[in-house]
């Protein structure tokens, strides 16, 4: 007879979410796409500032998880442009970044970023902070 964990969905599967990875490494950005698949959600991955403004009008996330560090507009950019539209407003902004000085985090804050991860992130970290989110 299965335990019971291992038969009832877990929280993050009961809440199916749209999330967003952009990153200009693809092969980060997919393999943080699988991850959060095999966890149930809906991912969709871009890989420069345009793109991500884009898909984000069309696709509404719930989350998004991006890196600071990017060609030509930059994580922070993103961020606060982002912020700018009516249906990214509410949008969880997750920065996962190499940059983790106190000077990193403050902009991070101020360009509207919720949460500031230093890479390398654990999965364990990325799944607790799914389930955080807000209905």
């Amino acid at each position: 007879m299965p335990a019971a964990s291992d038969s009832e969905p877990t929280e993050s599967q009961q809440r199916r979410r749209r999330l967003m990875v952009i990153d200009d490494n693809k092969d980060a950005a997919e393999s943080m796409s699988m991850l959060f698949e095999l966890w149930g959600h809906e991912v969709v991955c871009v890989y420069d500032g345009r793109a991500a403004l884009e898909t984000a009008a069309k696709y509404r996330p719930h989350a998004v998880f991006l890196d600071i560090g990017l060609p030509g507009m930059d994580g922070y950019e993103i961020a606060e442009r982002l912020r700018e539209l009516p249906e990214s407003q509410r949008t969880v902004l997750v920065a996962i970044t190499g940059y983790g000085q106190e000077e990193d985090r403050r902009r991070s804050r101020e360009a509207g970023i919720d949460h500031h991860l230093v890479k390398p992130v654990s999965p364990e970290t990325l799944h607790k902070l799914l389930d955080s989110l807000s209905g």
